[in-house]
């Protein structure tokens, strides 16, 4: 599983492909201590995903074999299908390849031991070794369906085999625990090649089918106790209880392939190998760093209808919200060749925020949409599309970009207030968080930051001055006059309301107080298309945040000097709220960073900018596979924590790497 890598020039890095990219051998396999803490992660375009850890015995209440929405019952995900355990069964002898936890770490049946291989480069892929039995396990999620597809091959086989599988299934919210209870309805019908099954009303009926004709053998009954180690450390709820229908029982001979399907529809079953070949071909190989990111932020598209498209804010819990979002979508769709996505996830975005901002009921799509600087990052991601594309902008968004700037200066948000006489924006958040900093504890916000934040007034200055330069383009002198005034006053208070006498920039201003905390926010007044500041003061800030906040992981939330620092996600739920933003490392703070650093230092800074992503390459391997988590702690070993496949974090990497492949033409 080690990397090898070879350097095209010293400005530019990519990793020489080996035989397997995302490989995982015999001894990490069958090592709980490693493969438990690393998961798999497939998802379709509407909301349903499919992860387990790469050993198979799922860690946490979020994961399954197929979780998908249930619109009927709420606007959560809901576990389906828990896991499968397969059995080979040959001249009477069984092995059962299936693992879950019990009580005592306890982990019964022990299938894990004869893993012989994992990879992920493409699907999901397990071998294992019984005897003289070798079997592959290929894991594909529907690209469009609500559907899980098996495929077992047998490789090799000395006599007469038979493989069974018994469905563990849960039927329950992602967030909730299943207990043995009466009343489920343990009634099923038969159905081509297989069985569907519903265990409680408001839940579609499950289809459960092969490719070839099954032995159903009916016999309902209950797992208990089975835990969720991950859940059980982080001090939740752990402990359920899964119902099996029965098992299917069939032979399989060498060479052969047998296909489980398992979903909300009614397949036709002698289509199964087809559409899992057409699925396959489909796939991007996850063979270096770039294509891993890239297939990752494929994963956090949402369509919910044909006519709509969003980002889910990461995996497991998050949904579409409105700052992830518009942090993300750059990054997710015009850094990787996607500018279409990026027209659809905007197009689709913006009658949800004319809504908002003419006070019309809310369609509650996109969450979170009145946090008051959500309207500031719409505006820098149509800059970065605007980058891409003048002339399709100005066809399509430069209307909208000048009703946000009319809006804002209007003082309709109700949590966005121009101040006339300085130019700068302000915003009431002592009693609820209105940044990305957002944890609260006893509904009230950990981190109280109001008055003039240093990120909300760095995008605000580099709003007006990208409208200016809209209007320059578009010949329109009078906006034009009109911003340039604004932007001049905003630079120079800025500049007198942030700068402090050390070099760096408070992180708010809040009347008289001025907050001194050394945190991250600060550098999107050095990476953002214009900066408030000259050069020596971005070089400055780009100081501070190198000495004191930058990690292998992550750029730090606070200052290792601050007596608030926290540097890891451990302890009490009121503990680890408090250690989210006072500490933690971000990855997607890395976008900003690169990109301030470039600016200040130009080519020079492309091998720190290497360095961070070799560094973060590392992480392909580790948590969810082949993704990045929402934030790391800050000191080693840099442990994942929060959401284990981030859109934000995956995003401004992929954009990062945009910027710094800029430097290679």
């Amino acid at each position: 599983m080690y990397l090898s890598r070879t350097f095209k020039t010293p400005i530019h890095f990519q990793i020489q492909r080996e035989m397997n990219y995302l490989k995982f051998d015999k001894d990490l396999m069958i090592n709980l201590e490693y493969s438990l803490y690393r998961n798999v992660l497939r998802t379709n375009r509407k909301g349903a995903y499919q992860n387990t850890s790469i050993s198979g015995c799922n860690t946490t209440k979020y994961q399954g074999l197929l979780v998908m929405p249930v619109p009927f019952l709420d606007s959560d995900n809901h576990v389906i299908l828990s896991s499968v355990d397969e059995t080979v069964v040959q001249h009477g002898a069984e092995f059962n390849l299936g693992i879950h936890k019990f009580g005592g770490d306890n982990y019964s049946p022990k299938g894990h031991k004869y893993i012989r291989e994992f990879n992920c480069d493409s699907v999901p892929k397990t071998i294992y070794r019984v005897g003289g039995v070798i079997l592959s396990k290929e894991t594909m999620f529907s690209s469009k369906e609500n559907r899980l597809m098996i495929r077992y091959t047998l490789l090799d086989a000395h006599s007469p085999t038979i493989i069974r599988f018994k469905p563990f299934l849960s039927f329950r919210n992602v967030a909730q625990l299943t207990k043995e209870n009466d009343q489920v309805d343990r009634s099923y019908r038969e159905v081509e090649n297989g069985i569907s099954t519903c265990m409680y009303f408001g839940y579609p009926e499950i289809f459960m089918q092969f490719n070839k004709k099954p032995e159903f053998m009916y016999h309902p009954d209950w797992y208990r106790d089975i835990e969720y180690l991950q859940d059980q450390q982080n001090g939740d709820t752990y402990k359920e209880d899964l119902y099996v229908p029965g098992s299917f029982e069939m032979s399989i001979e060498k060479g052969e392939e047998i296909i489980f399907s398992i979903g909300d529809i009614l397949v036709e079953t002698d289509k199964l190998s087809e559409e899992f070949n057409f699925e396959i071909h489909k796939r991007t190989p996850r063979s270096d760093f770039y294509n891993c990111l890239k297939n990752s932020s494929h994963q956090f598209y949402y369509h919910p209808n044909p006519d709509e498209e969003y980002l889910l804010a990461g995996y497991p819990w998050f949904k579409v919200r409105a700052r992830d979002q518009f942090i993300s979508l750059p990054g997710c769709t015009v850094s990787v060749g996607r500018v279409s996505d990026f027209e659809k996830i905007m197009d689709s975005s913006i009658p949800h925020l004319k809504d908002f901002m003419e006070e019309r009921p809310l369609k509650n799509v996109i969450k979170q949409i009145d946090d008051p600087d959500v309207l500031l990052w719409v505006m820098w991601a149509l800059q970065q599309y605007w980058k891409e594309s003048k002339e399709a902008f100005l066809a399509k968004y430069k209307d909208f970009l000048f009703e946000l700037i009319d809006y804002i200066l209007s003082n309709k948000h109700l949590n966005l207030a121009v101040d006339r006489e300085t130019g700068l924006i302000s915003t009431y958040g002592r009693d609820v968080a209105v940044s990305w900093m957002n944890s609260t504890i006893n509904g009230k916000p950990v981190n109280p930051r109001s008055g003039y934040l240093v990120e909300f007034n760095a995008l605000w200055y580099n709003a007006l001055r990208f409208a200016q330069e809209v209007a320059n383009e578009t010949a329109d002198a009078e906006r034009s006059v009109d911003l340039n005034e604004i932007a001049d006053l905003v630079k120079r208070k800025f500049v007198i309301t942030f700068l402090n006498d050390a070099g760096y920039l408070y992180d708010y201003v809040d009347g008289d107080y001025k907050d001194p905390n050394v945190r991250p926010n600060m550098i999107f007044a050095v990476s953002l298309d214009y900066s408030p500041l000259d050069r020596s003061q971005r070089k400055s800030v780009i100081d501070f945040v190198t000495k004191e906040l930058f990690t292998d992981c992550g750029i730090r939330s606070l200052s290792p000097k601050s007596g608030n620092f926290r540097p890891r996600f451990i302890g009490s739920v009121q503990e680890k709220e408090f250690a989210y933003f006072n500490g933690m490392a971000f990855p997607w703070l890395f976008g900003a960073y690169i990109e301030a650093y470039l600016r200040v230092f130009h080519r020079s800074g492309l091998s720190l900018a290497d360095r961070i992503m070799i560094e973060m390459e590392g992480e392909m391997q580790n948590d969810c596979i082949g993704s990045v988590s929402e934030m790391y702690d800050s000191n080693p070993p840099f442990i994942a924590r929060g959401g284990f496949s981030f859109a934000m974090s995956v995003a401004e990497l992929l954009r990062a790497q945009k910027l710094m492949d800029s430097f290679d033409l």
